[in-house]
């Protein structure tokens, strides 16, 4: 079955807003099946538009991405990067692991 992945690009305009945010999130994913692949880490811009941060998570599928984004608690930690970050978000259907 494919799995469901997050896939974010990040630039953060307040670090202290935005680590309240960083601080919450993991226990939200991890209550999907959630696991972060990318959390920040070096990168190359080889083509296109980028921000300076990515973040790539795996869901055992679609659905539960889809379900986890949806979820009143990721709602409810969401509001604590509003006005911290401007963040682009897919949830894609990708290869299972």
């Amino acid at each position: 079955m494919p799995n469901g992945y997050w896939i974010a690009r990040i630039a953060v305009t307040d670090p202290e807003r935005y680590g309240a945010y960083v601080r919450a999130l993991p226990a939200v994913v991890e209550r999907f099946g959630g696991r972060f692949l990318v959390f920040g880490g070096r990168q190359d811009a080889v083509e296109g538009d980028v921000k300076p941060r990515n973040v790539v998570v795996a869901f055992d599928d679609y659905e539960t991405a889809r379900a986890c984004w949806q979820s009143q608690e990721y709602v409810e930690v969401a509001k604590l990067r509003a006005g911290a970050a401007e963040v682009d978000v897919v949830i894609v259907e990708g290869v299972g692991s």
